[in-house]
């Protein structure tokens, strides 16, 4: 569960900061001229499911250490990309609901060397709770590139009401980086912070490895960490095993 704190000073402070950079990254984007790309007669369409021994959003599991399931459709055109996913959550207590439901939607223009993506997102969560207000939206604003075979990216979401019933600014910010050492073999790391204007920040990382075992199907070995054990058991360490699959 994405809970929040009430202990730490700097958090709203540090929020406002990453939703300034946020707005930095989209007036860039706004005012650079998109790379020329050849448009296809029709969208392409692309479909995703998973299966995982936990569910792990930013560090914290979302289904109390439980197994996941997952599928979703992403459909591209151009340099517009819109999708939905959905999959399977738990939270502690009272707390519980059934499942979360993403809609996305945005930009992939490439300028300056970099590929960016410009997007919003919403995130639903069917059978919540009554009042728990979990619903809410980002705003997205992520660049990557590549250099040789190593691929590096930074990230940055605002939501203006954050997951739950309190009104809470909420910035997340990653930086992360891939690798392909050998044929079918990517080893990926994220360093990310999530800032709370309520105070419940947190620092968390992950390091895995991803095996290509057909062109549709791969298996994903990862290890995850947040620097607030305290905050509960969702933030503990753990491994998590992903069966992935795209077609």
């Amino acid at each position: 569960m994405r809970k929040r704190n009430t202990t730490k000073a700097s958090g709203a402070n540090d929020a406002l900061f990453g939703g300034a950079c946020l707005v930095a990254i989209i007036a860039l984007g706004l005012c650079s001229r998109p790379a020329e790309a050849q448009e296809k007669a029709g969208p392409d369409i692309a479909f995703n499911a998973a299966a995982a021994s936990d569910y792990v959003f930013r560090g914290v599991s979302q289904t109390e250490s439980d197994p996941a399931i997952s599928a979703g459709v992403d459909v591209t055109q151009g340099l517009f990309y819109a999708g939905a996913w959905a999959g399977n959550v738990s939270f502690a207590g009272d707390a519980d609901t059934d499942a979360e439901i993403d809609l996305y939607a945005g930009v992939r223009p490439e300028f300056g060397g970099f590929d960016w993506d410009f997007g919003v997102v919403s995130y639903f969560y069917a059978g919540q709770p009554d009042g728990a207000d979990y619903d809410y939206v980002e705003l997205k604003a992520a660049t990557s590139r590549a250099v040789g075979p190593v691929t590096l990216g930074a990230a940055i979401y605002w939501s203006p009401d954050f997951f739950g019933a309190s009104e809470d600014e909420a910035t997340y910010a990653e930086i992360n980086g891939a690798i392909s050492p050998a044929d079918k073999w990517t080893i990926s790391a994220a360093v990310g912070r999530q800032w709370v204007s309520s105070d419940f920040d947190y620092t968390t990382w992950n390091l895995g490895t991803a095996y290509q075992l057909t062109d549709h199907l791969a298996l994903d070995v990862r290890y995850f960490d947040t620097d607030e054990h305290d905050f509960g058991d969702a933030y503990d360490s753990r491994a998590v095993v992903s069966l992935k699959a795209v077609f």
